[in-house]
């Protein structure tokens, strides 16, 4: 007997695997900004993570647009 290849976990796979690879760039980014004292002190994590997120964000507009 021969099973196909479950598709809808290899999504949810790829999309947890971008989830958890976008956190790790975030976090070590925080650590690297904090630790050469380039961060605004009022500045926290979230603010990280939102900067991040838009220029994800505009790269994937960026990508949408250009097809």
């Amino acid at each position: 007997m021969q099973f196909e290849p479950n598709r809808c976990f290899d999504k949810i796979s790829e999309k947890i695997g971008y989830i958890a690879a976008y956190f790790v760039f975030t976090t070590i980014l925080f650590f690297a900004l904090t630790f050469l004292n380039k961060l605004p002190v009022s500045w926290s994590y979230f603010h990280i993570i939102l900067i991040t997120f838009l220029i994800a964000l505009s790269g994937y507009g960026l990508k949408v647009i250009l097809r």
